[in-house]
């Protein structure tokens, strides 16, 4: 019996590495040892991988069998490994020809009546495999659609051991096999052949129009028309969807914040490919990818609990570091409703991810990146009982509980907010008389559109798209404002009430309320607009 060699993909942060499985089976004491820096679900495939040969038909070596996965220093978590463990048993073993299974890589866990199962994740790996120049790989058939997303590979759907080891065995592995392919949910995508992309028909590669979801997207989508008595909050709404700018609501519960909140992806553009194709990713790895929708085309909206721990919201775990809310939120929206109510640590480490656009985890078990560039918005009452912006009510607070009430809110984190806003209750005849000029998510996300467009085209020759990701260099650059323009400014910087930082944040929302205007350059009134919306007036 010779040494029988395939491939896998471990996932380390939302990377794939290449791993080569290798099985021995020689002379000594009957039973299995896998190597290779294994975590406990790995270490077990063992009994997954026994169960599975021995209920497909198959015979299992009563000899010493040695599985090692190389490189043996990279650590390997997971149950992904299972069907290239079996697959190369197999191979060394002299069930399969050992030629025939070197080239594919394997991925799935197996049942242990040989069933495969789907794993997370498959997304990344797929897109390792095919730049170590994989040609075929084999996946569950529930993980089919996610994994012809990625152009270039043939996906192999198998259903179960036997079919695949069969299909090893006596197949024509240059054509795919016509079973294993389980219907795809409405708006899945069909597996992919050589240099096909299998991206579900419009999934664009370019920003296309805000519409409506179907019913195969999760129903009908939440509209800004609902919000009624606020025209300040939605037109906030509005310049944050066109730059990508963060926003702070204070306000006394029933106002209207969540539905504000809530409502502002139906006014971002569908994904481009590849920011699309990130997301997915970053979903399958946390298992957070909805059934029947491979790839997500939708910016997601993350809204964690209060009492969140500071793992939950940027990321991490005990051993492998898993993606945080703020990973989950990338390319779209992270809602912290009542966020005074979040430890001041949780409020904190979202201070570092707002500039980078990355978190990193540090663990025992290593450091992993995750992406995270989202649109951070903030919900806040005025105070613990939430009456004191009532002049009507009496308001309860002692004024050193609504210190500390709002003291949770650093002057370091509000000071990264682009936008805030006071969002007041509104009386019955100004509901009655706002339903009248409410317009719907549709008519809003079209001038959305339009000044992305225009942003795009200003920045086309340069790594950004939006006027939230301007860096200082360019915003007192090329991008500078007319000093006529630039005066409001300058005499809040003399006077301390603007920071540097302010300063950048401020002259990127008169970029985007120039580009919502239709002008070249900002004037002085998208300068003032901007410096009004920063410094949050009547907050």
């Amino acid at each position: 019996m010779a040494v029988a060699r395939t491939r896998c993909v471990a996932i380390l942060g939302v990377t794939g590495h290449v791993i080569e499985v290798e099985a021995d089976i020689s002379n000594g004491l009957p039973g299995m040892h896998l190597i290779g820096l294994l975590d406990t679900a790995l270490n077990e495939a063992r009994d997954r991988v026994r169960s599975a040969v021995i209920n497909s038909r198959y015979g299992w070596p009563d000899s010493r069998i040695t599985v090692s996965l190389f490189p043996a220093s990279l650590p390997k978590r997971g149950s992904q490994f299972d069907l290239a463990i079996a697959v190369s048993l197999m191979g060394a073993a002299g069930a399969v020809p050992i030629e025939r299974v070197a080239e594919p890589f394997f991925l799935g866990e197996l049942g242990l009546d040989g069933r495969l199962r789907p794993v997370r994740g498959i997304l990344p790996a797929v897109a390792a495999a095919v730049e170590a120049g994989a040609r075929r790989v084999v996946v569950p058939a529930a993980n089919a659609a996610e994994a012809a997303l990625v152009p270039g590979v043939t996906v192999i759907p198998a259903r179960d051991l036997r079919e695949l080891v069969e299909w090893l065995r006596h197949g024509d592995l240059d054509r795919p096999p016509t079973w294993g392919a389980e219907p795809a949910g409405p708006g899945a995508a069909a597996p992919a052949g050589p240099g096909g992309s299998g991206v579900p028909e419009g999934a664009a590669g370019s920003v296309g129009p805000a519409r409506p979801a179907g019913p195969d997207e999760g129903g009908p989508l939440p509209d800004l028309r609902d919000v009624a008595g606020q025209p300040m909050a939605r037109k906030a709404l509005e310049v944050c969807a066109a730059g990508g700018h963060n926003l702070w609501m204070l306000g006394p519960p029933g106002t209207g914040k969540t539905m504000l909140a809530e409502r502002l992806p139906t006014l971002l553009p569908p994904l481009p490919l590849d920011h699309a194709l990130e997301v997915t990713a970053i979903h399958s790895i946390a298992g957070a990818l909805p059934a029947g929708r491979p790839l997500l085309t939708r910016a997601p909206f993350v809204s964690p609990h209060h009492t969140a721990t500071v793992a939950a919201v940027v990321g991490g775990g005990s051993s492998a570091p898993r993606p945080g809310a703020v990973s989950l939120a990338h390319r779209g929206v992270l809602f912290m409703d009542e966020a005074p109510e979040f430890a001041t640590t949780v409020l904190d480490s979202l201070r570092q991810p707002l500039e980078s656009g990355t978190v990193t985890v540090s663990r025992a078990a290593g450091t992993v990146t995750f992406p995270a560039r989202f649109m951070l918005v903030l919900a806040a009452n005025p105070c613990p009982c939430a009456q004191a912006s009532e002049p009507a009510s009496a308001c309860r607070c002692t004024p050193t509980a609504r210190r500390r009430y709002m003291a949770r809110l650093s002057g370091p984190l509000l000071d990264r907010i682009d936008v805030k806003v006071t969002v007041a209750r509104s009386s019955r005849r100004e509901l009655l008389a706002d339903r009248r000029f409410a317009e719907p998510s549709e008519v809003v996300a079209e001038r959305v559109l339009l000044a992305r467009e225009r942003a795009a085209k200003r920045l086309s020759a340069t790594p950004w798209r939006a006027n939230s990701e301007l860096p200082t260099g360019a915003l007192h650059g090329d991008l500078r404002p007319p000093p006529a323009a630039m005066k409001p400014l300058t005499a809040c910087l003399d006077s301390g009430s603007l920071s540097a930082r302010g300063l950048d944040r401020v002259l990127r929302v008169a970029w985007t309320l120039t580009d919502l205007s239709g002008k070249d350059h900002p004037e002085v009134t998208e300068t003032s607009a901007a410096l009004a919306m920063w410094l949050g007036a009547g907050l």
